[in-house]
């Protein structure tokens, strides 16, 4: 019995290699486009140094590592929330000038307004992008149909469980339909099991729409499970490393022994550019100009 579980584990550690392939993906062919990123903060911190990634249209791509790698501050770079110090970033070949319509900005909190109920939410936003009065009601239950939520479209968030917010906040970021979603670690306040079932929530959503997302996380099983692409990214300075494709078909269950090939080759690949744990700096915290849907923040009340 024994022999035949180090025959089984060596299989999968032969198979781990096939699975993930390096990414050659080139900047005429992508939908998101980031060219030599730099940033440094004013307390001299280099959060991203000579960061070059292309994403292809349709693509789900998880950018994967410790604190301090420069994750969060290239995704507010792509959301146009904090601009960079040098080098560019690009949607469809337009440089980013700040937040826009055609994407949102996700993040752990659901940041929905606690006076609507989860339907008010998702008008609300559809109104402020400017859908007909008489579409979004039917659009809205369509979204909250869609993350299961339905018998509580009338319900107030702090009703909800926080699996529940997250998914009623993921019904508002789909119905107003950006092109790209981008996704700093929604899941990370939630309960274990409560987060399995919405990163499987999430891979049907993203197979039946096929939105382009750019997703940070530092939980390797997580990026394997969801993502097409896992951009592998390093601290001190903050750089990608690897840029690998996952090549196992959706959709995934965090079960499939193949992810736990892949998740100790990732493991391994992150150990071997990791420093010493006392030498890694906390990567500071973007200013937000505005709010994960680009609307007022709950707190603020607006005539828009």
């Amino acid at each position: 019995m024994v022999r035949r579980l180090f025959e089984r584990l060596r299989g999968l550690r032969q198979v781990a290699p096939h699975l993930l392939r390096p990414a050659h993906v080139n900047a005429d062919r992508a939908k998101i486009s980031v060219a030599q990123l730099g940033h440094h903060y004013a307390n001299k911190v280099v959060a991203l140094k000579d960061v070059n990634l292309n994403v292809r249209s349709g693509e789900f791509v998880c950018l994967l590592g410790p604190s301090g790698c420069g994750k969060s501050t290239l995704l507010y770079a792509l959301a146009g929330h904090v601009v960079p110090t040098g080098g560019s970033v690009a949607i469809d070949g337009k440089p980013i000038q700040g937040p826009g319509p055609d994407r949102l900005l996700m993040f752990q909190e659901a940041a929905l307004f606690p006076w609507l109920t989860v339907r008010g939410n998702i008008t609300f936003a559809l109104g402020a992008r400017g859908v007909p009065r008489n579409e979004r009601r039917e659009r809205a239950d369509t979204f909250i149909q869609r993350v299961r939520l339905e018998g509580f479209a009338d319900t107030l968030p702090h009703q909800l469980s926080g699996g529940m917010k997250m998914r009623a906040s993921l019904a508002r970021a789909l119905a107003v339909d950006p092109t790209v979603m981008l996704m700093d670690e929604p899941f990370g306040a939630l309960d274990a099991q409560t987060r399995v079932h919405m990163q499987e929530l999430l891979q049907s959503i993203w197979m039946r729409a096929g939105k382009t997302v750019v997703f940070v996380t530092h939980d390797v099983q997580e990026a394997l499970m969801l993502g097409t692409r896992v951009v592998l990214m390093a601290p001190r300075p903050g750089r990608v490393v690897e840029d690998l494709e996952i090549h196992l078909p959706m959709p995934r269950s965090l079960e499939d022994p193949s992810l736990d090939a892949m998740a100790r080759d990732i493991r391994h690949r992150l150990r071997a550019v990791e420093g010493p744990l006392e030498n890694q700096h906390p990567e500071p915290l973007p200013r937000r100009t505005q709010t994960p849907s680009s609307l007022p923040r709950p707190s603020i009340v607006t005539g828009r």
